[in-house]
């Protein structure tokens, strides 16, 4: 008597029975041939072992072409989802670090689609016909913008201060508040950027209260610099006290020293509009006296991932020296970006900014909105997918603003027959996915981050779901 095991085994569909399916037919030209086959490579061996456990057994040699034809559809659609896509974020937060931070404006768009992806003058001057100055454009707005002598740009915030400690303070000292030794976002720790760099750290005060004279006593000759970090994502409140940066820069001055802020999100105007009342703004601390400052492009910018650096001239002229600039230096994409965002904040045009844009609707324009939506969709019949709008809060996200949460008014679902869970899975594997939240049983949608243009979209996937 045979083995039932080893007849399931013989009835495996082979690699070139799956290539040959209408199913792999659809994904050649997606997926490509060579990465089509590694994928049957590893159905037909995902099969074998299920068999050996006892999954698959006693299954015709049909029932295990059609599994196998299934399986190789779902490895299609997740290499599919795989790479970058479009998602329409109904989250609220403003400033998403997964799905992207700052939307680009039409304008930055427009630009890196049209000016920058083919030939560009990066490094290319039209007036000389000679070599020009990368970023140059960009640096002279920030220079404007920021009252600064000099701009240097590299491609994120981490990269600027790797680069400004590592030329200005390697085997040296680095003085810094034990209250600023913050972790953003599990990917920048300050310690860890300042041992990279091949400085070494010195932690004065305590985590709540650091004085001048604690900053003042640790200064010796091995001190390079003194380092302020804005504490982006949380906040020390109560008993606390820190000189501010004027009086560290009498301080550095006096001992010779230069004075470096990390701005983090990096405010180039008064966002106290916006509820952002304690984001620095990068002008003021150039008018305190600090000799550079870096600041994020992506946050409260409204632009591209970038690493913005401003100062005084020397001091920028050492960075753009050093060979580690060119390592971390922006592309002809960010800065093509960049440009026109920094253009839009010279230019007082801050309504072209998606985030401002976000960041101005109230939550009555919101609920305005999600009503309509509600109403429209409650006019299908059947109806399975309840939908109520109630009131709450958004987010800046981003490291920005952790005590700043909008009011707003949420799209919350229900399902007679699914659960939170489902919902939240189908809407992400919708087209496009729609990335929403879940709280108290209910799968929310929050319209503060959904631009209008995107709403027929995400009606025809809840439309999917309704009936």
């Amino acid at each position: 008597m045979s083995n039932p095991a080893t007849a399931s085994l013989r009835a495996i569909p082979s690699i070139d029975q799956l290539l040959r399916s209408d199913a792999a037919l659809e994904l050649r030209a997606a997926v490509g041939v060579q990465r089509l086959t590694v994928i049957a490579r590893e159905i037909t061996h995902q099969m074998r072992a299920q068999i050996e456990s006892g999954a698959l057994r006693d299954r015709s040699k049909e029932a295990l072409l059609a599994e196998g034809i299934q399986l190789l559809q779902k490895a299609g659609a997740r290499e599919a989802l795989a790479g970058f896509s479009h998602v329409i974020n109904a989250t609220g937060v403003i400033l998403h670090t997964n799905l992207g931070r700052a939307p680009l404006s039409v304008a930055a768009r427009t630009a890196v689609a049209k000016e920058a992806a083919g030939y560009c003058t990066l490094e290319y001057n039209l007036n000389t016909g000679e070599r020009g100055s990368r970023g140059g454009r960009a640096e002279e707005l920030l220079v404007q913008l920021t009252g600064a002598e000099a701009a240097l740009i590299v491609n994120n915030c981490a990269a600027a201060a790797l680069l400004i400690l590592t030329v200005l303070a390697k085997d040296g000292e680095t003085i810094v508040s034990r209250g600023e030794l913050v972790e953003i976002g599990g990917d920048f720790r300050v310690p860890d950027v300042m041992s990279t760099s091949g400085t070494r750290m010195i932690e004065v005060g305590t985590t709540n209260r650091t004085r001048l004279e604690d900053y003042s006593g640790a200064i010796n000759t091995n001190t390079r610099l003194i380092m302020r970090v804005h504490p982006s994502n949380y906040r020390v409140v109560g008993f606390t006290t820190s000189p501010d940066l004027a009086t560290l820069s009498v301080l550095a001055r006096e001992r010779g020293l230069f004075l470096y802020e990390d701005a983090g999100s990096g405010a180039l105007i008064d966002l106290t509009k916006y509820g952002l009342e304690d984001e620095p703004i990068i002008s003021n601390s150039i008018v305190a006296g600090a000799d550079v400052v870096s600041f994020s492009g992506d946050k409260l910018l409204g632009g591209p991932q970038a690493g913005l650096i401003v100062g005084r001239g020397e001091i920028i002229e050492r960075l753009r020296r050093s060979p580690l600039y060119r390592a971390l230096r922006a592309d002809k994409l960010c800065l093509a970006a960049l440009e026109e965002t920094l253009d839009a904040h010279r230019r007082g045009a801050l309504e072209e900014i998606p985030l401002f844009q976000m960041l101005g609707l109230s939550a009555e324009a919101i609920e305005t909105r999600a009503r309509n939506l509600a109403q429209r969709l409650a006019e299908l019949v059947p109806l399975d997918l309840k939908i109520t709008v109630v009131s709450g809060h958004s987010a800046v996200g981003g490291g920005s603003g952790p005590n700043v949460h909008p009011a707003t008014a949420l799209l919350a679902l229900s399902h007679e027959k699914l659960t939170a869970n489902e919902i939240e899975s189908k809407l992400r594997a919708a087209s496009p996915p729609i990335i929403s939240r879940i709280a108290d049983g209910r799968v929310l949608l929050d319209l503060r981050t959904v631009d209008v243009s995107e709403e027929s979209d995400l009606l025809t996937v809840l439309k999917s779901l309704a009936s």
